[in-house]
This record gives C-alpha cells, sequence and structure tokens, in this order.
C-alpha cells in the first residue's frame, strides 16, 4: 500500500491596527451596535469614491520586512468580483497580479528542527462584512461595520508538512504582528483568520495530489484540527481506491468536520481587473529603508537565540520570545547580570505565566519590576532563598512590589543553609523514621526523598535542599 505525506498552504487573513478603514474616514473598532460605522464608500453607495489608507500600506509593507519579502515599489489594487450577502458593493477590493509584497519566508521552529516556510506573497484588502444566521428563526442577519476594514493576507507555498508545523507557523506569524503592533490578533474578535489547503502526495513523488481548501477556521488550535481532519479524510478515500475531488470545504469547529462548500466545476471565477477607481501605489524611494531601519529584534529571532545561544528548552522559550512583553522583561533582567537566563525563564514560565493567566492581568498591570525579578533570581541562585520561598516573594513582589531583601527578612524566608542547624533537623527526623531509613539503606531511593520533605516540612521550606540531602546521607551511611 501506498505511504503518503501531507501538503499544507496557509493564507493568513489579519486585520491591521489602524485608526480608520481601507478606503473611508469610518472608524476602525470592535464590538460598535451593528451597522452604526458604515458609510456610502464602504456601503458601496453609486458615485462614493475610495481613498486609500497610507497607514495600511504602511503596516503591510512592515509585515512584508519582517517576513523577508520583497517589497514591490510600484504595485497596484484590483477588484475581485462576487456575488454575496456580506459584501453590499458586490466587489472586493485587494490585489491579484501585482501585490505589495512577494517572495519572502519565515523560519519556523518544531520539535528542535528548523524549517523554512516560503511566503509567496502578502497583498492588501479590504475586509467583508459578518452575516450571523439565527437558525431558531430562519433568518440571517447581516452587520457591515467590518466592511472595509484593512486586512493583509498572508499566502504561503506548501511547504508545511503537518498540523504541528502549521500552529508554529501560526504562532510564528501571530507574535511577529503583534510585536510589530500591525494587528492586535484578538482572533475571538475575528482579527486573524486563516484559510488552509491541504492535499497528500505519494512519499518520495514530486507530484503533488489534489488540493481541498478548507475555510472558516477562526483560531490555530482549529486549523490543527481541521487539517488533521483533512489528512485522515482524504487517505481514507485514497486508501478504499475513490478519487479526491477539488473542492473547497467549511470547517465546523464545534463538530469537527468540514462540509462541502462547491467543487471545481463551480468554482467561483473572481473575474478580477484593475480597480478604476485607485490609481498606482507608488512607494516613497526611502520608506522601505526608514522601516526596516526601525525594526526591533523579532519574536522568531528570539526564539532562536533563547534556544541556541542561551540554552532554553523549546515550548519555554516560545513562551516568553512570542509574548512580547515576558519577552521585554525577560531581556531587560538579563541585561542586569544578576541571575542565569535558565533561572529566569523558570520563573517567567511559571509562576509569573500562571499568575497572569489565572488573573488575566498583563505584566503592566502587577507591580513588579525587572529589577526586583533579577534580584529575586540571584538570591535563588545564591542559595539565600529556596525555590518555594523564592514563589512567595515572587507573589508579593507582583501584588504588591516592593524589595526582595526586605520581604525576605519580613516574611522570614531567608534559606537555612547553616550546616550544624540543618544536622539538627536532619537528625531528628532520622531518629523518628527508621523505617524509612531501613527502605534506603536496602536500595528504595525514593525512601530518601520521603526523609528530605520531612526535613524541608521541619524547616519551613527554608534548608537549603542540596544540605538536606548531603548531610542526610552522611547520617545515614554513619549510622550503618
Amino acid at each position: 500500500m501506498a505511504e503518503y505525506q501531507s501538503v499544507i498552504g496557509l493564507e493568513v487573513h489579519a486585520e491591521l491596527k489602524t485608526a480608520s478603514k481601507m478606503y473611508c474616514s469610518c472608524e476602525n473598532k470592535f464590538g460598535a451596535p451593528p451597522n452604526t460605522l458604515v458609510c456610502p464608500v464602504c456601503m458601496g453607495y453609486p458615485g462614493a469614491l475610495p481613498r486609500l489608507n497610507k497607514k495600511a500600506v504602511e503596516l503591510a509593507v512592515k509585515a512584508g520586512i519582517a517576513m523577508n519579502c520583497t517589497i514591490q515599489q510600484n504595485s497596484y489594487q484590483d477588484r475581485k468580483n462576487y456575488f454575496y450577502p456580506d459584501l453590499p458593493k458586490s466587489y472586493q477590493i485587494s490585489q491579484s497580479e501585482k501585490p505589495l509584497c512577494v517572495g519572502g519566508y519565515l523560519d519556523i521552529l518544531v520539535n528542535g528542527e528548523h524549517k523554512r516556510i516560503r511566503i509567496n506573497r502578502i497583498h492588501i484588502e479590504e475586509d467583508a462584512g459578518k452575516l450571523i444566521h439565527d437558525a431558531e428563526n430562519g433568518i440571517t442577519l447581516a452587520d457591515y461595520n467590518r466592511c472595509g476594514v484593512p486586512l493583509i493576507e498572508i499566502v504561503t507555498e506548501p511547504d508545511i508538512s503537518s498540523s504541528e508545523e502549521a500552529h508554529a507557523f501560526l504562532e510564528t506569524v501571530r507574535s511577529t504582528l503583534k510585536a510589530l503592533d500591525i494587528s492586535d490578533c484578538k482572533m475571538q474578535e475575528g482579527s486573524v483568520r486563516c484559510d488552509v489547503n491541504v492535499s497528500l502526495k505519494e512519499k518520495g513523488s514530486e507530484i503533488l495530489g489534489t488540493r481541498c481548501e478548507m475555510k472558516n477556521i477562526n483560531s490555530f488550535s482549529g486549523a490543527v484540527r481541521g487539517i488533521e481532519y483533512e489528512i485522515k479524510r482524504q487517505l481514507e478515500l485514497l486508501r478504499s481506491g475513490e478519487h479526491i475531488q477539488q473542492e473547497t470545504r467549511r470547517w465546523d469547529d464545534s463538530r469537527g468536520v468540514s462540509t462541502v462548500m462547491r467543487t471545481k466545476e463551480n468554482a467561483m471565477d473572481y473575474r478580477f481587473f484593475p480597480e478604476p477607481d485607485l490609481g498606482l501605489i507608488s512607494l516613497p524611494d526611502d520608506l522601505v529603508s526608514q522601516i526596516k531601519g526601525s525594526m526591533p529584534e523579532l519574536p522568531g529571532e528570539k526564539l532562536f537565540r533563547y534556544t541556541e545561544k542561551l540554552g532554553l528548552k523549546e515550548q519555554e522559550a516560545k513562551i516568553i520570545a512570542f509574548d512580547k512583553d515576558k519577552a521585554e522583561l525577560f531581556d531587560h533582567c538579563l541585561s542586569l547580570e544578576r541571575a542565569s537566563a535558565k533561572t529566569l525563564c523558570s520563573l517567567i514560565v511559571g509562576e509569573i505565566t500562571k499568575y497572569l493567566n489565572d488573573t488575566g492581568d498583563q505584566i503592566s498591570d502587577t507591580k513588579l519590576t525587572s529589577l526586583a525579578l533579577a534580584e529575586l533570581a540571584g538570591d535563588t541562585e545564591q542559595g539565600r532563598l529556596s525555590s518555594s520561598s523564592a514563589k512567595k516573594v515572587l507573589n508579593e513582589l507582583i501584588t504588591s512590589g516592593g524589595n526582595v531583601k526586605e520581604i525576605t527578612e519580613r516574611l522570614g524566608l531567608a534559606q537555612i543553609s547553616d550546616p550544624e542547624h540543618i544536622q539538627k533537623i536532619v537528625a531528628e527526623i532520622i531518629a523518628q523514621q527508621p523505617k524509612s531509613v531501613q527502605e534506603f539503606r536496602s536500595g528504595k531511593t525514593n525512601a530518601l526523598n520521603h526523609l528530605i520533605g520531612l526535613c524541608m516540612k521541619a524547616s519551613k521550606g527554608r534548608a537549603n535542599p542540596a544540605m538536606v540531602r548531603e548531610i542526610a546521607e552522611k547520617l545515614i551511611k554513619m549510622e550503618e
């Protein structure tokens, strides 16, 4: 039986973070009452003429530079013609033949492996409205507030081989757009969406299989599930001797299935032609250079620096690198040279991330400073604080702020590293636990961990755990 390999391409749509819409002065805002952010231009009234949003073009150029594209100094916009209730003027202004950005790439990291995903193009276009289907009453409501909201569409080459790689690519795109303030990437508001193209080819073959496209994917986890579903569906068809039909499918995330929207024979002919009401987009000579010169280190670059130069684990590095605020905190702490990258990473990925997830706060909402975190990490490394005590101090720093030394003294959390004090605690526990001592002597190593846990409890978590272990082993051997 033939073995197959999945071939995946993505089309990512991201709403741009502008004050107004793409071709009119209506406010670009989510959550307003239905049909209150509309005008003759975005509603397509006869005689209303569009005017291109300069800021949207600049943000698209910034995205293109971040994704290593060639920025075309001259490009133009096209009309994409189709009839659907969410598009009041019956065409969408997009780019077809001459997009703004072409031929880029993004490097991703998956299970320690680097992979380069080529980007075919990034173009600008306007968003359509939103339809709300009321199944109970059998009606569909149309909200046109989203009509004309500026978008970029990022189109990859079919270089992705698995749902895991697709997720890594989407994570990298989202973190890049957020870090550069190009898009707020709020998936719950629909500001980032993607379409997925999936096909299967025989392993070792250069001939691609028949492609199917899935639309209506509104989350990265949905993209992963949709890809896995489509690979399984196509694989079952091929192994039963059937052919794959080229079709566009709609992903239903609640049911975890895709259904046919249209087949190749009924595929939409968009009849693209140059937009007659808008002129050539001609970029100033120095614009691209200015944007390049203002670019910070990107999340993908941080990820490779954290893993390759600092030795962080991939998943921990992603938690920090792909979050702008965490990355800024981590890098600033690191620059203070009070503690190692691994200790700082452990605190940020562990207690700080847990607190932020539990409360919904941002780092800026807390009282924590980079100096205090660096000092706390340093005290932990130097043995002045145990890991459990460090968590208590960190919680105080997050909620109330303050000085690490003062909090440590006030809460009585300074780590005990006095050998005589620790030996006294250990000796008492050994005397109370003859059974555990005997089990350890007979080769049950977990018995020692039990004894150490009791010693730490007796010291209220303040004893140096490494010294506790060393002294416990020594005393047990002396009694043999």
